[in-house]
Parts: structure tokens; C-alpha cells; sequence
């Protein structure tokens, strides 16, 4: 596997600093505030569909699947430390190409049904491309993790016309997400080298957090059974007069045939 900095001059490689490493260096550095913050426009963009959806399940349905909405960009020196380890040519193009979760979201829902219901509903947008999902709650790893990975491409409006870009959103209920991050921590304590009782012991409670999550959906079913109300749209109107909205029903139904003669 060749090197990223074989495919440059060896002026770069070894040397003094001379005005060709330095134009290259603020290059690399102005490309890469650019590439970040478009990441993060995209960011914004997606979290304002999440925030919308959001507030019209609690408008419209008096619920609300999505408990928590996090996000984050990977710092320059995290994409360029990714972009070494995959051999990427040192460029935005190309590391952009082969690192897609520069820009990520992670949406934590209450049930499992909620996790496909979200990323129904934000995958199903216009402007959304969908580029890739993988189904780790059907299909877990082999350590036990479980989520929705979607990888997506939006685009961002710039004065210089519209850009599209990558977005990786997870999506995982919050036994799902609870595990992660414990195991995350772990790893990170370990620095990948996860003692074998210990990684034995994650995949265990990664199977327990499953049966909690399918324990606690079939109680939300049997609930919503016992009191299907809870998922009625007619709770929507709460709050408006009803002597006015009987009012706008009478003054929206057509007027019998002898009064429109009369009139």
C-alpha cells in the first residue's frame, strides 16, 4: 500500500520549510475550514428537519418517538489521522469521498417501532438522497451492537450555488444507546484491546438491552390496545373552542337545495 506522502514532492516529505509547502499548507488548511464548515451547515440543515418532524408528531399525535438528538463534526486532525489509516489521497475530494461521517447525528427513540418510523420519515424527504443504510438492529454485529446507520447526502445552499454533501445519521433507541456508550468507553479505556471476559460479558448485555427493548415496545403496544385514545389525531384540536369549530363545520356543509333557490 503506497504512503499518502509518496504522492508528494520529497521537498515535503523531508527539508526546511520553502514557499511550496507553505502555499500547500494554506491550501490544505482553507480547503479544510471550507469541507468543515459545510459539514456543519449540513448539520444544521438535517437538525432542523429532525426539530420539524419533531414538533409535528407532538402537534399532531400528542407524541413524541424521539427522546434525544446529538450531532457532531469530526475535528481536522481526527478526518486527516481516518484519511492515513484508509491511504486517501491528501485531498478534500478524495477524503471526502472515503470518509462519510465527517458531519454525524445520532437520534435516540423510546421503541424500536419508533427507529424505523424516524428514518422513514426523514429518508423519505425530497431533497434527501439516501446513499447507504445498514440495519444493525435486524442484523447486529457480532459484538452486539445494535442501530440504524443511514448515510445521506443533502444539499447546502451557498452563494456560490448549492453543494451536496454527506451526512451519516444513527439511529437507536436508549437501551441501544446506553450500551454504546458504556462499550465505547471501554474500548477507549483499553485502547481497542478489550480483555476477553470483558467483550464476552458486552455481547451478554447487549442481548439483555434487546430484551428490554422488545419488553418495553410490547408493553407500549398493550397499552396503546387498552386505551387506543392515546394514539388518536383528534387530540390535535385540544384546546380550541368547539362551540367555534361546530360553527366552521355548519358553514362548511352545503345549503339545502330550497334555500340556494330562495336565495
Amino acid at each position: 500500500m503506497t504512503s499518502p506522502t509518496a504522492q508528494l514532492p520529497r521537498s515535503f516529505v523531508s527539508g526546511p520549510p520553502n514557499q511550496e509547502k507553505l502555499a500547500f499548507a494554506r491550501k490544505m488548511r482553507e480547503d479544510f475550514l471550507r469541507m468543515q464548515m459545510e459539514h456543519q451547515f449540513a448539520v444544521d440543515e438535517v437538525l432542523t428537519k429532525v426539530s420539524i418532524l419533531q414538533r409535528e408528531f407532538l402537534h399532531l399525535h400528542q407524541y413524541n418517538p424521539i427522546e434525544h438528538v446529538g450531532s457532531r463534526i469530526k475535528s481536522t486532525a481526527s478526518i486527516l489521522e481516518k484519511a492515513l489509516r484508509r491511504d486517501l489521497e491528501m485531498t478534500t475530494e478524495a477524503i471526502q469521498a472515503g470518509i462519510t461521517d465527517i458531519a454525524g447525528i445520532r437520534i435516540t427513540c423510546s421503541f424500536i417501532s419508533d427507529t424505523y418510523r424516524v428514518l422513514e420519515t426523514l429518508t423519505s424527504q425530497s431533497d434527501v438522497q439516501v446513499l447507504q443504510i445498514k440495519d444493525y438492529i435486524k442484523r447486529p454485529k457480532a459484538n452486539g451492537y445494535q442501530s440504524l446507520h443511514a448515510i445521506i447526502q443533502i444539499p447546502v445552499f451557498l452563494t456560490s450555488g448549492p453543494v451536496p454533501v454527506t451526512v451519516e445519521v444513527q439511529i437507536r433507541t436508549i437501551a441501544m444507546d446506553f450500551w454504546a456508550s458504556l462499550e465505547h468507553k471501554i474500548h477507549y479505556k483499553y485502547n481497542g484491546r478489550v480483555p476477553d471476559h470483558l467483550a464476552a460479558s458486552l455481547t451478554q448485555t447487549a442481548g439483555i438491552a434487546g430484551q428490554l427493548d422488545r419488553r418495553m415496545e410490547q408493553l407500549h403496544q398493550e397499552v396503546l390496545e387498552i386505551n387506543p385514545e392515546l394514539e388518536d389525531d383528534s387530540h390535535a384540536i385540544e384546546g380550541v373552542d368547539e362551540a367555534l369549530l361546530v360553527q366552521m363545520w355548519e358553514r362548511a356543509q352545503p345549503l339545502p337545495e330550497a334555500v340556494r333557490e330562495s336565495a
